[in-house]
């Protein structure tokens, strides 16, 4: 039965709008069909009056309830009609607009119950902030989850952020809200304000949105990423296609706004369009094939290196405009670069505006303090145990994935997604329901969002930072693994670097640090990392690392980069550390570029290139990387003279490499070692060239294999192994 005007009105209801405390103000406002005809009502406190201005050239006044703030008018007509307001204001303007409450409801049973599965891989389609058309009228359609919140609005310089105007509606007993708001578009500023059922006011900025102010404003802006015209399409099928563990994959990792600055200070940050060109420029110059960006993904404050996100749908607006990344993106691929994002579902900042006590409650952090705080990173733990927050984040890995092209995620702080008392000291965790320290709920999640990336997005590469002993990070998620196709190898870092920071006379009595790597080399998919987290906070650069006089430390390097080349695992190097940068990096400032200006430097940055090229122009480098066939030792216990000496084959065995390095500064002339075959033993590459910085000792004569056994193998050859030297030989490998 139809309701009378006077039922309609409900005074409790009416209260409800006027002071905000109400989750479906449409129940009230917009067009409703009651006994005496269609009454439309509108709720605007700043406006004197309001007309309705039907299609059909009908004019209706209304009438303002008991200064409510509340305007009606009953059209006589049974059928519902379409029709504009007209909004005089005190001042005398006038605002014509359609009512955001007289258009259809847009999130459906089926976008709910997905969600509430956890399984709606596309919801950042339906939540945020979109340009469209609805019913042939442009706007912006706003969706967000907030359950816990007594009332939503969403507020922007287009009501001059009164939270009153455009009150959201609930939908759906999931807490979805939503609203369509006419004649507006891209641009706009705009935040969430949600009234708690405490009564608090918080002002939110959008949890899915694609764009924010700068910081230090943090308010979101509406884009539109419907526009931008991609010129990848080859790339992205190749993509598809391409399995990367028989492919080389060198990395360059950059963090954006320190790679390189402009302006008379170098306060300014280059932006994504320039870092496009220069920047991609650079590495395909180098010979890198991958770049991995840090802090990219929206957050508030540098000196987390974007580590800690406000903004899980939103590239930072530090360098530009979604679009603009866009570019940078296409313009990577059109060099022959994938693009990797670092990318953080451990956790997240306390700040205001953020994801923390989202709508009053703890939504997307765990409820438990020992579950949902890392006491000492101050920050929150997400709740992977509940399904929309899980579909928040793979929603997240997807939408990077998919909308911006990007070729693979480097999973940040794994290690504290796994266990439950990562960091945290006896009476700060609390153990699953087994009594143990594993966290399932995240293991779960980890599966799940490389399960169904694997099936969405074949080729995209998922990177596990993940520092302990869990078994099957970079297994299949059918054998029980993970799921990830690589893990960082930290073990190997760390041992490679406390090694190569010894003064050589000491090598001898920690040899074992060099070799250990190879006793689990197979047990992942690693990638050998120089990362940034090495050459910050007291760390030293790279080439601070290395012990010695000033010529040393150059020859040092040049060795310790031989050896990581050459051994097995794909590899990461982090920016500076490939033209020798003394400082240690700082987040604030550029890269020393100047140094170029220095010969040594120049020169350094020369080997690093041939390295990159001669790593991927020999597939016995890369082609067996994760299979024990290709690798072999033909001496790993000459700690005396802190030499080792190995082979990579191919799958072919044409173009196998017999690698030697020399970690002393000492000379080896007439140094004998084994090989695993009869033939000739050609070199190819030497760290100790003139070009590189080196002695110039060079050894280029083909050795021929001699059958004098050495070293275990019934073959061997005499060479001379410059200082503190790598030297690299081709032989053709029989089976």
């Amino acid at each position: 039965m139809k309701q009378s005007l006077k039922e309609f009105f409900n005074q409790d209801y009416l209260n409800q709008i006027v002071y905000g405390d109400n989750d479906y103000p449409r129940g009230l406002l917009g067009p409703h069909l009651i006994e005496d005809g269609l009454v439309v009502s509108v709720y605007n406190s700043a406006a004197k009056s309001i007309d309705i201005l039907t299609k059909n050239g009908m004019e209706f006044p209304t009438t303002m309830i008991e200064n409510t703030g509340v305007f009606y008018a009953v059209l006589p007509t049974k059928v519902m009609v379409d029709y504009v307001l007209r909004i005089t204001f005190h001042d005398g303007n006038v605002y014509e607009t359609e009512d955001p409450n007289s258009f259809p409801v847009q999130i459906s049973d089926v976008d709910a119950y997905l969600y509430g599965q956890g399984t709606h891989y596309e919801i950042y389609e339906k939540f945020g902030a979109h340009p469209m058309t609805i019913n042939g009228v442009d706007g912006v359609f706003f969706a967000v989850w907030a359950p816990n919140a007594r009332r939503v609005s969403v507020v922007g310089d287009f009501n001059s952020w009164d939270g009153r105007v455009h009150q959201m509606s609930k939908v759906n007993d999931m807490g979805m809200y939503e609203i369509f708001i006419p004649r507006i578009g891209a641009n706009e500023l705009y935040r969430f304000e949600i009234k708690t059922k405490q009564g608090w006011l918080l002002s939110k900025t959008d949890p899915y949105g694609n764009y924010q102010e700068v910081r230090p404003n943090n308010a979101s802006i509406v884009a539109d990423l419907r526009n931008f015209k991609w010129t990848d399409k080859t790339w992205m099928s190749k993509r598809s296609k391409t399995n990367t563990y028989s492919q080389p994959v060198s990395i360059y990792e950059v963090h954006p706004g320190s790679w390189k600055r402009k302006g008379a200070n170098g306060e300014e940050f280059l932006t994504y369009r320039e870092l496009a060109h220069e920047l991609g420029d650079y590495v395909a110059d180098m010979g890198y094939t991958h770049v991995e960006l840090m802090g990219i993904s929206e957050h508030p404050f540098d000196g987390s290196w974007g580590y800690q996100v406000t903004g899980y749908f939103a590239p930072t607006s530090r360098y530009g405009s979604p679009e603009d990344f866009m570019y940078f993106v296409d313009y990577l691929h059109s060099k022959g670069i994938s693009v990797i994002l670092d990318w953080v579902p451990a956790h997240f900042p306390k700040d205001a505006h953020g994801l923390a006590r989202f709508d009053g409650g703890c939504l997307y952090e765990h409820y438990d303090a020992r579950r949902g705080e890392h006491p000492h990173w101050g920050t929150y733990i997400f709740d992977y145990g509940k399904k929309e927050v899980v579909n928040f984040l793979i929603a997240s890995a997807l939408f990077w994935l998919e909308k911006f092209h990007i070729d693979g995620l480097r999973v940040d702080a794994v290690a504290s997604m796994l266990y439950l008392d990562y960091g945290k000291e006896d009476g700060e965790w609390l153990p699953n329901q087994y009594g143990g320290r594993e966290n399932l709920e995240a293991v779960e999640f980890l599966k799940h969002l490389n399960s169904i990336i694997d099936q969405r997005v074949p080729g995209a590469l998922m990177i596990a930072e993940e520092s302990t002993a869990w078994g099957g990070v970079s297994s299949p998620v059918e054998y029980n693994g993970l799921g990830f196709k690589y893990k960082w190898n930290m073990g190997w870092m760390n041992d490679f670097l406390e090694y190569i920071s010894k003064d050589p006379i000491y090598r001898q009595y920690e040899h074992w640090k060099l070799t250990f790597s190879m006793v689990y080399a197979y047990t992942e998919r690693f990638i050998l990392v120089l990362s940034h987290d090495e050459v910050v906070h007291g760390k030293g650069s790279m080439i601070n690392k290395m012990p010695g006089d000033y010529f040393d430390k150059f020859a040092n390097l040049r060795v310790a980069y031989g050896f990581m080349f050459t051994h097995p695992g794909k590899k990461l190097l982090f920016m500076g550390q490939d033209f020798a940068q003394w400082d240690e990096w700082k987040e604030s400032q550029s890269l020393d570029w100047h140094l170029l200006d220095d010969e040594i430097h120049a020169k350094t940055k020369n080997y690093v290139k041939a390295l990159l090229n001669f790593y991927k122009d020999n597939k016995a480098l890369y082609e067996l990387d994760h299979d024990g066939s290709g690798f072999e030792w033909m001496n790993c216990n000459d700690a005396g003279s802190s030499v080792v000496s190995y082979v990579r084959k191919s799958i072919d065995g044409k173009k196998s490499i017999l690698v030697v390095c020399n970690f002393t500064p000492v000379v080896r002339n007439g140094f004998r070692v084994g090989v695993p075959n009869t033939g000739n033993f050609k070199q190819i590459f030497t760290s100790d060239l003139p070009e590189f910085g080196g002695s110039g000792m060079c050894d280029n004569k083909t050795k021929k294999a001699e059958a004098i056994s050495w070293d275990g193998k019934d073959q061997s050859i005499e060479i001379d192994v410059p200082p503190l030297g790598m030297v690299a030989f081709e032989y053709t490998h029989k089976f």
